[in-house]
C-alpha cells in the first residue's frame, strides 16, 4: 500500500443489512474494514450490526478504530 497520508479522518460507508448471495460480498466487506484500519480511518455508518454493514463495522472495531453509527 502507498505510504500517503490521507486528508480524511472518517469515511461513511453504506451497504446492505443482508449478507448477500455470494461469499465474496462478505469477504469484500471484511477487507474494506481492514483497509480502513490500515489507513487509520474511522467508520461512520448506519448503525446496523448485521449483514454486510455489521461485517464492515466489526472489522473496523476489531482493528482498534472508532465506529460511529
Amino acid at each position: 500500500m502507498e505510504d500517503a497520508k490521507s486528508r480524511f479522518k472518517r469515511i461513511c460507508v453504506f451497504c446492505g443489512s443482508s449478507s448477500g448471495k455470494k461469499a465474496t460480498y462478505q469477504e469484500a466487506a471484511v477487507e474494506l474494514g481492514k483497509e480502513l484500519v490500515e489507513r487509520k480511518l474511522d467508520l461512520v455508518y448506519g448503525g446496523g450490526s448485521v449483514g454486510l454493514m455489521g461485517l464492515v463495522s466489526q472489522a473496523v472495531h476489531d482493528g482498534g478504530r472508532h465506529v460511529l453509527g
